[in-house]
């Protein structure tokens, strides 16, 4: 047994005695008043030792690596420079998003929103043109792929930026509603419509009941009533939601099967050791790792000797798991990411979780302060930070971060010293914009330009490279683009 994995069960044994000694607390250390005692007021302390690990989740162990180019870079753009940073401990999707998921989300949003509300049931529809091309026939593609069942398990495509983080949110719910349901607080409910649907924010707030079934009880009453469940009672997850760049990147790399006693003893270029194909195992000796294109018009090899098997995406759980256990994090589908993208996001973001695109938020108040009632499709709308609230903070100034540093009114190349409460994306338009024969022009970077990362079933080698850094506007979509959802980690950062 070689330190680090004495160091980690010490740890474990530490932290497990830790919460034995938290869970069986009855009583305050600090006022001996009793927990969970409906005759002292009811304060509640969860029995709860670790968070759950969510539907279709594994847990992805962080720490500190080498973000960045692992290759050298074709495209000259140099804006991936490799830099030591460390990645909290989160929870992403062992595979890519399929067909047979989005499906499930639109039959969803149809029952639920779409006698009255059907404009959300479009909103929500990939764009299935994407499949076309001046010069290839593609046009069955465009009925036929998300529709056929033949294509259940292919990874969705042309979802754009903002549809993804739609998804993520509507299996939030779902996923918080079954958590409820399964703990018998809530009763199933499929009449639910417009409004009355469960929401997790409307839930939490008081604005959602339900079909309760036992519910909770409500041990400040005396313990008569029954009272909706709280985060406090270690029930419901976290919000499912896209993964950082960093996220996506690390997890991708997968280093934990090259580290001993923290030395990375081979950097990978890829999410595995090694060139395309298989070297490990006699067995699978000379396959190919991945689904890409190998070269010019080279998209599948040889008839009764295809090299990665697929003209186009393959099933998400095609190939081979990186050492995380993660399907695809090169080839198949591209993935979004949630970062804004700067060509020097490697010299601004932070070392510790780095992050471009916050933009701090409040659940939506009235004149008094009282929370305001859930809109009509029964979400609580939040709002940006006020301004005067933020202008009193040390650790940033403006709701709006997405541009700080690098296209905001204090960097832009004018200098246009303003208030921050003017537009914002003016000021990063000033930023990028250049001038091409006294004509104005742009690099296409904006406050709505998103990364998206790891190599599809269109692309050659170099950008199977977890480091390769990609970006499309958030509202745009593609047949080579696809997601898959992450979660924060609560508590330890050890994963089970």
């Amino acid at each position: 047994m070689n330190n680090r994995r004495v160091f980690k069960t010490l740890a474990l044994m530490v932290l497990a005695g830790l919460l034995t000694v938290s869970c069986s607390q009855k009583s305050s250390r600090t006022t001996g008043w009793a927990y969970n005692d409906a005759n002292n007021g009811g304060f509640e302390v969860a029995q709860v030792n670790e968070q759950e690990i969510g539907p279709g989740l594994i847990a992805i162990e962080g720490g500190t690596f080498v973000m960045g180019a692992t290759t050298d870079n074709l495209t000259y753009s140099w804006d991936n420079t490799p830099r030591k940073v460390t990645v909290p401990s989160f929870l992403m999707d062992r595979t890519e998003v399929s067909n047979v998921d989005y499906q499930e989300y639109i039959y969803w949003l149809t029952r639920v929103y779409g006698q009255n509300y059907p404009q959300v049931v479009r909103n929500a529809m990939p764009d299935t043109l994407v499949w076309r091309d001046r010069l290839s026939y593609n046009e069955p593609m465009v009925e036929i792929y998300f529709r056929h069942p033949s294509y259940n398990d292919y990874p969705v495509v042309g979802v754009t930026w903002v549809q993804a983080n739609d998804y993520c949110a509507w299996r939030t719910d779902r996923v918080n509603e079954l958590m409820l349901v399964q703990a018998g607080i809530l009763d199933w409910d499929p009449t639910q419509q417009d409004e009355e649907n469960f929401n997790t924010d409307a839930y939490l707030a008081g604005q959602y009941t339900g079909k309760v079934k036992n519910g909770k009880k409500d041990l400040s009453k005396g313990g008569d009533g029954v009272r909706n469940a709280r985060m406090e009672d270690g029930i419901m997850l976290p919000s499912y939601r896209l993964p950082t760049e960093a996220e996506w990147e690390y997890a991708a790399v997968g280093l934990v099967g090259n580290t001993s006693n923290e030395i990375v003893s081979e950097r990978k270029v890829y999410p595995w050791n090694g060139d395309g194909l298989r070297t490990d195992n006699k067995k699978y000796y000379g396959s190919f790792m991945a689904n890409f294109k190998r070269g010019p018009g080279d998209y599948m090899g040889v008839a009764g000797h295809l090299n990665d098997g697929a003209a186009l995406p393959a099933p998400v759980g095609s190939y081979w798991p990186n050492d995380y256990g993660l399907y695809n994090m090169a080839g198949n589908v591209s993935e979004w990411c949630q970062d804004v993208y700067r060509p020097l996001s490697f010299e601004d973001v932070a070392d510790y979780s780095p992050f471009r695109g916050n933009v701090f938020t409040m659940k939506a108040v009235d004149e008094e302060g009282f929370l305001m009632q859930k809109d009509s499709l029964g979400r609580i709308r939040r709002v940006p930070i006020p301004q005067e609230e933020a202008a009193k903070r040390q650790n940033y100034r403006t709701a709006f971060n997405k541009n700080y540093d690098d296209g905001d009114y204090m960097s832009a190349i004018r200098n246009r010293w303003s208030d921050p409460q003017d537009d914002q994306s003016q000021f990063t338009r000033d930023m990028y914009e250049f001038a091409t024969n006294d004509m104005a022009g742009t690099t296409l970077i904006s406050d709505e330009s998103r990364v998206y990362k790891g190599g599809s079933w269109a692309d050659g080698p170099y950008y199977l490279s977890p480091g390769t850094r990609r970006y499309l506007n958030q509202n745009q979509s593609a047949s080579t683009i696809g997601f898959r959802c992450a979660m924060n980690k609560v508590g330890s950062s050890f994963a089970k």
